[in-house]
C-alpha cells in the first residue's frame, strides 16, 4: 500500500525495499545514479573488495559492464541481480541485455526517467527511440507501469518471471493513482475503465500517458461518447494471452482506436489497425519543465480529445 501518489521510480524504490526484506538473495546496484533511480536497498551496506555482506553495488558510470556483471552473477546461480540507470542510457547496456535474453538470464533492469517528463535535462536525456529497441529484442519482458499499484504489480511479476530479463520503465514525475489499476498488469493490457455500456472508441496508452487518456475519456463521456480505456503496460505479456482474452479487451468490432505514447514506436499499429490513430513522437524533445514539454509536443487532454473526435 502507498499513502500518496508517487513517481513510479519512487514506488519502485519502496517495492524493491519491501521485497528485499523477504527475498534475501535480491541485490544489485546502479551506474552512479542510485538516488535518482531509487535503487538502493536501505539499511544494507555497499559491497567492497574486503566485505561482501552488503546488498548494494557501486557500479560507477559503466552501464555495459554493470549489465554484463549482472549476467555473470545470474549465471553463477543462487542470486537475483538487478541493475539501474536512466532509460536513455539503456543504449549503453543493450549488448549485455541482449545476452541476458539469449542466455535466458533473469536480470531486472530498473530504467528511470522514462520520457520527456525528464524535463530540463533535455533531448540527450529524454528517451524517444529506446522502447522500440527493447520491444524488438526477443525474450525480454518490458513493463511500463502507470501508477503506484501497477508498479507494485510489475515488481511482483518480476519476482515470478523465469528465464528472461525484465525491464521496468519508470517516471521521474509523480503519477496520479488510477481507479481499477494494477491487477491486470500481468496480462500486459487490460480494461482500466469503460465509460458507457457500448464503447464507440478505445483509448490505449502505457505508463504516464494512461492518466492522460483516462482524463480525455471522462471528458468525451460527459459529451455523450462511450469510451473504453485500456492500460497497456507490456506488449510482450499481452501477446502471450489467448485470443479470447485479447478479443475481450480489444474487440474486433471496435475499429476506432487511439493510442498515446511518448515514444517513437510504430508497433502500436498491430493494436490500433489501419483505422486507428497513434499519438507518438517522431522527433527529439526539448529542455523545459516536463509538463511544459508534454504540452508543447501535443500530449494534452485537449489534443487527445481532438484526435478521438477526428476518428469518430
Amino acid at each position: 500500500e502507498f499513502d500518496k501518489p508517487l513517481a513510479s521510480r519512487a514506488a519502485s524504490g519502496q517495492s524493491l525495499n519491501k521485497l528485499a526484506k523477504v527475498v534475501e538473495n535480491l541485490f544489485g546496484g546502479s551506474a552512479d545514479l542510485a538516488p535518482s533511480n531509487n535503487s538502493e536497498i536501505k539499511g544494507s551496506a555497499y559491497i567492497t573488495k574486503d566485505d561482501f555482506t552488503g546488498k548494494n553495488i557501486h557500479y560507477g558510470v559503466r552501464e555495459h559492464a554493470m549489465a554484463a556483471v549482472a549476467n555473470g552473477i545470474s549465471l553463477h546461480g543462487g542470486l537475483l541481480p538487478f541493475v539501474a540507470t536512466f532509460f536513455v542510457f539503456s543504449d549503453y547496456l543493450k549488448p549485455a541485455l541482449r545476452l541476458s535474453a539469449i542466455m535466458k538470464r533473469k536480470v531486472i533492469y530498473i530504467l528511470t526517467h522514462d520520457s520527456i517528463g525528464v524535463g530540463e535535462d533535455g533531448p540527450t536525456h529524454q528517451p524517444i527511440d529506446q522502447m522500440a529497441m527493447l520491444r524488438a529484442i526477443p525474450n525480454v519482458i518490458n513493463l511500463r507501469p502507470a501508477d503506484n499499484r501497477e508498479t507494485a504489480h510489475a515488481w511482483a511479476y518480476a519476482m515470478r518471471a523465469k528465464d528472461m530479463p525484465i525491464t521496468l520503465a519508470l517516471t521521474r514525475q509523480t503519477l496520479p493513482d488510477l481507479d481499477g489499476s494494477g491487477e491486470g498488469l500481468s496480462k500486459g493490457a487490460y480494461i482500466l475503465k469503460d465509460y458507457g455500456d457500448e464503447p464507440q472508441i478505445i483509448l490505449l496508452a502505457s505508463g504516464s500517458e494512461v492518466n492522460l487518456v483516462n482524463e480525455a475519456a471522462k471528458a468525451l463521456y460527459e459529451e455523450g461518447t462511450s469510451v473504453r480505456v485500456v492500460s497497456v503496460p507490456s506488449f510482450e505479456l499481452f501477446e502471450a494471452q489467448d485470443e479470447s482474452y485479447k478479443e475481450s479487451v480489444l474487440p474486433k468490432s471496435i475499429r476506432k482506436r487511439l493510442a498515446v505514447e511518448v515514444y517513437n514506436d510504430n508497433s502500436w499499429y498491430k493494436y490500433i489497425g489501419l483505422d486507428g490513430k497513434l499519438i507518438s513522437l517522431n522527433r527529439f524533445g526539448e529542455s523545459a519543465p516536463g509538463d511544459e514539454v508534454f504540452e508543447y509536443l501535443g500530449f494534452t487532454v485537449e489534443n487527445v480529445i481532438k484526435e478521438a473526435k477526428n476518428l469518430l
